[in-house]
């Protein structure tokens, strides 16, 4: 088999309801709802994704609600309601890589800002943009965060959501770089970045235990 490298793998044990909700609108296949449990995997090269699609489905009951294949990354979302089978459905994945979890890449914050008292300008030229999460409001405070591996944009948005009363406006989750938008009061959107660097700080703590552990 042509070698895989795991880029990202993040289980979420509860989808919050702005993050469902978004990725839902991008979504075309099984819609998620608030609570899920949810796995986001990222491989390269892109076109491998479709056999770890493939055996995920084939050995649980984990509904697929994304699949983005590039030429160089491919990334795919499954959710269930039950946490043991999205659990269940990445051991699998984790099998045919011959693998574990902490193998993944760690993760690199490329940006990290929070934007304060946002012009009607900017706001309106970012709405027209971002159309999928919701409307950035002049006055308000807006969170932008960037980082690479693309998926782990994901795990960082759920965490800020959890943290801080933050409005979701868009998160991108493919590609080279995954990108964030929130927005909040200086106050929140400062705490949202604070949740999602603890996020990332989570991950990149795994990635090391897993490199200290090789012989």
């Amino acid at each position: 088999m042509q070698t895989i490298t795991l880029r990202t793998y993040v289980f979420i044990d509860a989808l919050q309801p702005q993050l469902a909700s978004h990725i839902a609108t991008s979504s075309q296949g099984f819609l998620p709802v608030p609570g899920d449990a949810c796995l986001w995997v990222e491989v390269a090269p892109g076109m491998a994704v479709h056999r770890l699609s493939d055996i995920a489905l084939k050995a649980t009951n984990v509904r697929m609600g994304e699949q983005v294949v590039e030429r160089a990354f491919g990334s795919m979302e499954i959710h269930y309601r039950n946490q043991s089978e999205v659990l269940a459905a990445g051991g699998v994945i984790l099998e045919q890589l011959r693998t574990t979890e902490q193998a993944r890449l760690p993760c690199r914050v490329t940006w990290s800002e929070v934007i304060r008292a946002v012009t009607p300008d900017h706001a309106t030229l970012i709405n027209r943009q971002l159309r999928k999460g919701s409307m950035l409001l002049p006055g308000k405070s807006m969170f932008i965060l960037e980082v690479e591996p693309a998926g782990y944009v994901i795990y960082a948005a759920n965490e800020a959501e959890k943290a801080a009363n933050v409005t979701l406006i868009d998160v991108k989750p493919f590609g080279s770089f995954g990108r964030l938008t929130m927005m909040g009061s200086e106050a929140e959107a400062a705490e949202a970045q604070r949740a999602a660097h603890r996020a990332v700080q989570e991950i990149n703590a795994r990635c090391a235990t897993q490199q200290e552990t090789r012989p």
